[in-house]
C-alpha cells in the first residue's frame, strides 16, 4: 500500500516537472538542459537548468527521489519516532531568477516523505508551497499571486489559505534581519491528517496552480526598462536570498545531510549576488518602497478595501 502511494506521487511529480519546464522554456525562448544523477546510498534524480536566457538569468526545476536505511540527524532530532526507520523522500523544487529586476524571483516545491519500519505503520506526509520575491514590487502583482494561491486552496476549506499563508510568512523570515524574504504565498508541511487521497489532491492543487500565479506577473513586467541602478539593487537583494537558503532553509540542510547531490541542492542560488556594508536606500526612492512589502500583510483584505466604493 505504501509503495503504491509512492509510485502515484512520483508519477505526478515527474509530469509536473515536464509541464513546468515546457511552459517556462516557452516563456524564455530557451531550453533547459537535463542532468540525471544517482545517489550512492539510494535514489537519484534529474536536474533541469536554464541559464543566460532572454528571461531567466538562471532557473532550475529539479526532481529527486532519495531513499535509505536511516535518516540524517536534521530529520530525527525533532521527530524521534523516525529513528530506526528506512525512508523515501520524493519531490520537485523550482527556483527562477529573472535577469530583469522588475520581474520577481520565485521559488516553489512539492514533496512527499514516507518512513517505514517492519511491524509498524508507515509515517508519511506531504509538504510544499511557493513564494514570491520581488525587488520592485507592484501591489496588483502581489494581489494576483495571493488570489491564485487562495483559489488553489478554496475547495479544501476556508481556513486553509489563511493558515498556509501565515505559515509561509513565518517560515520565509530572515530572523537575523527581521524581514520576510518576499511577499509570501503558501507553505505547508506534515500534511496527512485528512488521509492520503485528500492530502495528495491538495499537493496537486498547489503544484498545478504555480504557472497561473507566476506567468501573468512575468508577462506584465518583463519588458520594463532597467539600468545599472536597478540591476545593482537586484544583486544586493539577492544576497538576502542566499542568506535565507544557507542559514534558515530546512530543505537545504536535509538535502546536504542526507547525502543529496550538492549541485542540485544549491541550484537555488542566484548566479550573481552582492553584499554592501550597511547599505540603506534613499528615503522615498523606488528601492525604499520594498521595505513596506517585507512584513506580513493581508494582501487580499487590503485589495478588497481598495475596491470597495
Amino acid at each position: 500500500m505504501a509503495h503504491a502511494h509512492l509510485d502515484d506521487v512520483k508519477t505526478y511529480l515527474l509530469d509536473l516537472q515536464d509541464r513546468l519546464c515546457t511552459a517556462l522554456a516557452a516563456e524564455d525562448g530557451g531550453r533547459f538542459r537535463e542532468d540525471s544523477w544517482q545517489r550512492e546510498e539510494g535514489g537519484g534524480g534529474r536536474s533541469r537548468v536554464i541559464e543566460g536566457g532572454r528571461l531567466f538569468e538562471k532557473g532550475g526545476v529539479n526532481f529527486s527521489h532519495v531513499f535509505g536505511a536511516r535518516l540524517p540527524p536534521s530529520a530525527t532530532a525533532a521527530r524521534p519516532e523516525l529513528v530506526g526507520r528506512s525512508f523515501h523522500a520524493v519531490g520537485v523544487s523550482w527556483v527562477l531568477h529573472p535577469e530583469n529586476p522588475h520581474v520577481p524571483t520565485s521559488h516553489g516545491n512539492v514533496r512527499f516523505f514516507i518512513a517505514e519500519k517492519e511491524g509498524e505503520a508507515p509515517v508519511w506526509w506531504f509538504g510544499g508551497g511557493y513564494d514570491l520575491t520581488p525587488y520592485y514590487p507592484v501591489f496588483e502583482d502581489v494581489v494576483h499571486w495571493h488570489r491564485v494561491a487562495r483559489d488553489a486552496c478554496a475547495s479544501f476549506g476556508e481556513t486553509v489559505y489563511p493558515r498556509y499563508k501565515a505559515w509561509c510568512d513565518d517560515y520565509f523570515t530572515l530572523k537575523h534581519r527581521d524581514e520576510t524574504r518576499g511577499v509570501g504565498g503558501l507553505f505547508f508541511d506534515d500534511l496527512n491528517e485528512e488521509g492520503f487521497e485528500a492530502s495528495f489532491a491538495f499537493q496537486r492543487a498547489v503544484g498545478d496552480s504555480f504557472l497561473d500565479a507566476y506567468l501573468p506577473i512575468v508577462r506584465r513586467r518583463r519588458d520594463t526598462p532597467f539600468g545599472e541602478r536597478e540591476r545593482d539593487f537586484q544583486l544586493y537583494r539577492r544576497g538576502r536570498y542566499v542568506e535565507f537558503n544557507l542559514v534558515w532553509d530546512r530543505g537545504t540542510l536535509f538535502g546536504l545531510q542526507s547525502g543529496g547531490r550538492t549541485e542540485s541542492i544549491l541550484m537555488s542560488m542566484p548566479p550573481l549576488a552582492r553584499w554592501i556594508y550597511d547599505w540603506r536606500p534613499e528615503p522615498g526612492s523606488p528601492e525604499a518602497a520594498l521595505d513596506d512589502y517585507l512584513q506580513p500583510r493581508d494582501w487580499l483584505g487590503e485589495a478588497a478595501r481598495e475596491e470597495t466604493p
